[in-house]
């Protein structure tokens, strides 16, 4: 019951994550926003909604801040975990589309193989030597549509593809201690809330001009619908790790940009090349063998 609880879980997570890329990247089109408005505006209302959630029904909200290890924890999860993630995926977003942004998310396996490796001073099994090569000559095809002198991606949109990669891979290894010992609903409440401080702070939102588009009902019902399907995104793909493993996880987010896909190609009239697709698909199959080796070498 609980394994089926956690896909459930993963998957609908998955598919709620992969669709908040299309729907920023039709804000992103459509008015002339501020990343750092937006985003402040996002973590600050669900971070405090979800905190809220937990003050009603009856959850401590302050011990975490009373124990400098778990308070330094959280911090550096907020702002590399959570802060980064949703930065670098709208930057990523805004400089390339919702499809790629979402594929490109899948070189976290990469990043931990790398940190794994360099923790314990090892060269990586073999199995996980091809899976990368496998990934990165998919990532080449999606970049390039298989010409060696036709870049598809901007140097800064493949910038903040890899920063996606990497932070995801931060998020998805860091919080493990911090959600077993408070609960995934407190950490990701204030690591929002933390996040979208920060940010509006470095920002200066409050001296932002964009504060006037929010009048648009249009925009602002987008806005709070990404705020909801994102917050809901986040708390199940954390909340299944308590009921699979993370083998299974990696496995299943493969919705992620599946969901986007179609989405895009319906609502946004967007088609990957041939060999743009082909390499969509190899990423895919190589970061499931990657997860599948992996899982039977522990056996």
């Amino acid at each position: 019951m609980n394994r089926a609880k956690g896909i459930i879980f993963i998957i609908t997570g998955a598919m709620l994550w992969g669709a908040t890329g299309p729907l920023i990247e039709w804000i992103l089109s459509n008015y002339t926003i501020a990343i750092s408005f937006m985003l402040t505006i996002r973590l600050l209302a669900a971070g405090v909604g979800l905190l809220a959630f937990l003050k009603i029904t009856g959850t401590q909200l302050t011990p975490i801040w009373r124990q400098s290890y778990w308070f330094k924890r959280l911090i550096i999860f907020a702002l590399l975990g959570m802060l980064g993630v949703q930065y670098s995926f709208v930057a990523a977003i805004e400089a390339s589309n919702a499809v790629v942004a979402t594929l490109l998310q899948f070189l976290a396996p990469i990043f931990v193989v790398i940190f794994v490796s360099l923790s314990i001073k090892k060269w990586p099994p073999r199995y996980q030597v091809f899976g990368i090569i496998g990934t990165l000559f998919g990532l080449f095809l999606l970049l390039t549509n298989g010409s060696f002198t036709n870049l598809l991606l901007s140097p800064v949109a493949l910038a903040w593809g890899i920063a996606v990669g990497f932070s995801f891979a931060f998020y998805t290894l860091y919080p493990g201690s911090l959600m077993k010992e408070w609960g995934v609903l407190l950490v990701v409440g204030w690591s929002m809330l933390i996040g979208g401080v920060v940010l509006g702070s470095v920002s200066r939102i409050w001296q932002s001009d964009d504060w006037k588009l929010l009048l648009d009902w249009k925009l602002s019902m987008l806005l709070l619908t990404v705020i909801i399907i994102g917050t809901l995104a986040f708390v199940l793909f954390l909340s299944s790790m308590k009921y699979i493993s993370a083998i299974e996880t990696s496995i299943l987010s493969s919705m992620e940009p599946l969901t986007a896909m179609v989405i895009s190609v319906i609502w946004l009239q967007q088609v990957l090349e041939n060999l743009q697709f082909v390499g969509a698909l190899v990423m895919l199959v190589c970061v499931t063998w990657l997860s599948l080796a992996g899982n039977n070498k522990k056996k």
